[in-house]
């Protein structure tokens, strides 16, 4: 596959299953084996792991919603720098529900073989996100 065929892989993956909400569509865009690079806590390997990670999302935060607002290909590989926004309505990571706005930003560098993800490595702003939510005091100015 080209580069932009790998990026539009992951523009669909973002737009059908994170942002749709069809978290069983994964497999289409994701093989079984893949390998988060840097897990979310408590995330599970392969597919079924990312998949449990995308249900808590979307669980904790039922209108989720990625942007991407740069992405950039070169080879197997495709980084994408994005934001999420969404409302905290249900527990994350043993945070009850606050009914706040979030948005947070990040990067995710994909390694995709015969157009589907093998491998990615999830950089986002955590600490601001445990602020927005409540669970970590801002800083004192």
């Amino acid at each position: 596959m080209t580069t932009q065929e790998n990026a539009a892989v992951i523009r669909r993956f973002i737009e059908e299953t994170i942002n749709q909400g069809d978290i069983d569509s994964a497999g289409q865009f994701v093989w079984d084996d893949v390998v988060e690079l840097e897990p979310f806590p408590g995330q599970g390997p392969g597919l079924e792991g990312l998949k449990d990670v995308l249900r808590g999302m979307r669980s904790a935060f039922p209108d989720l919603r990625f942007l991407v607002q740069e992405q950039i290909a070169e080879g197997d590989k495709v980084v994408t720098r994005f934001e999420w926004s969404g409302t905290h309505q249900g527990e994350f990571l043993g945070v009850p529900a606050t009914g706040r706005p979030v948005r947070v930003w990040g990067v995710v560098i994909d390694r995709l073989e015969e157009g589907r993800l093998k491998d990615t490595r999830m950089i986002m702003d955590t600490l601001g996100l445990m602020m927005q939510i409540g669970a970590l005091p801002p800083p004192a100015h």
